[in-house]
């Protein structure tokens, strides 16, 4: 369901033609305590890649790290988040541990809340142009939005929103945007019911999978651009 290529502003003003003013994001204190354990961790090294993200990215935590070994993987996920609140706690939890790269994974609930493609796209450039003022160097890694069948009916919300990523990607040599969307669909272009869970909106192991397969390949070649080596990150 790939969207004309045209440009940004194009693109967000075919498939945002209303506006979210007065819509507000939720408060993003109510991770506090979530965060303030991350921070309560053991110091890592610098120049991993910090995985950072909603639940998706949180429910690959217990995996993570040997799914893309051995690139120095640093689990930061905190399930129910948006882009809001990932750009709210990067100073937090992002930019302390002075990572070379970050693997981002929003955009899930940011839809499902209602808001428009360009209000969630103008958050992820929030999130760049922020981190790179901190961080001048560090690679922005962003993963797709999946197809959810619980969320379906909202897919064309999330294919804008991947459509402007893409392009963001390739207008800024810093950014690469992975798509986890294409093999997640199935010959009819529908979820695969069988990367799910009960709730049709978080992944089974076989979804995990899949993103691994495409997102390590990424990862890697990346790392051999930015030298960064599997004695750096976490501490295990």
């Amino acid at each position: 369901m790939a969207l004309p290529t045209h440009s940004i502003a194009q693109t967000t003003a075919t498939v945002d033609s209303a506006t979210t003013a007065g819509k507000e994001w939720p408060a993003p204190k109510r991770f506090e305590a979530e965060i303030a354990k991350f921070e309560s961790m053991p110091p890592v090294a610098p120049g991993g890649i910090v995985a950072y993200g909603s639940s998706s990215m949180r429910g690959w935590h217990k995996t993570i790290q040997d799914d893309l070994k051995p690139l120095p993987i640093i689990p930061r996920g905190f399930g129910g988040s948006n882009m809001n609140d990932a750009l709210f706690f990067m100073d937090r939890v992002v930019v302390p541990v002075k990572p070379k790269a970050v693997l981002l994974y929003e955009g899930d609930n940011d839809v499902a809340s209602g808001f428009f493609p360009r209000v969630i796209f103008g958050k992820y450039q929030e999130f760049v142009n922020t981190l790179h003022k901190a961080l001048p160097a560090t690679h922005v890694y962003i993963i797709s939005i999946k197809p959810s069948p619980s969320r379906w009916k909202l897919w064309p919300v999330a294919v804008a929103v991947n459509d402007l990523l893409r392009k963001l990607a390739d207008e800024d040599p810093l950014v690469t945007f992975i798509d986890v969307a294409s093999p997640m669909l199935d010959s009819n272009g529908l979820p695969q019911n069988d990367l799910y869970l009960s709730d049709k909106l978080h992944m089974t192991r076989k979804g995990y999978e899949i993103w691994r397969d495409a997102v390590r390949p990424v990862l890697l070649k990346g790392a051999e651009k930015t030298g960064i080596h599997e004695t750096q990150g976490e501490t295990r």
